[in-house]
Parts: C-alpha cells; sequence; structure tokens
C-alpha cells in the first residue's frame, strides 16, 4: 500500500499519511522505526505496510524501498 506523508514529527517519531482516496492513518514511533528510515518530509510518498487486524501501520518506507514480506 502506498500513500502520501500529511505530518512528520522528528521528536515523537510518529506522524500520518494521506491514502491516494483521501483517507488519513497515522503511524506511530515503532512503524516508522521498523522501515529504517531516520526523516520524512511533507508530500512525500511512502509505501506501507498494514495489520490486517486492525488496519494500524506496522511499516513506514519509502517508495523507493521494497516492503519487507
Amino acid at each position: 500500500m502506498q500513500g502520501t506523508v500529511r505530518t512528520f514529527d522528528a521528536e515523537t517519531r510518529s506522524g500520518s499519511v494521506l491514502l491516494d482516496d483521501g483517507t488519513e492513518l497515522p503511524f506511530d514511533a515503532e512503524a516508522f522505526a521498523a522501515g529504517g528510515l531516520r526523516l520524512l518530509r511533507f508530500g512525500q510518498r511512502v509505501n506501507l505496510a498494514v495489520d490486517g487486524r486492525d488496519g494500524r501501520i506496522t511499516l513506514v518506507t519509502l517508495s523507493t524501498f521494497p516492503v519487507p514480506r
């Protein structure tokens, strides 16, 4: 799944993304850390892994990086 960074707080390492349908989903520091990133910018395109049980984002990484299976 892909989305666009809407917000990112470098201090808490959490933020939110907008899906292509306009749905906003939050992500926490754990999901950010799972992607191996150091920073995100507003408007940046990202790949997401989402937990099918509760819809929570479990990984955020750049769209040029593969999402681990």
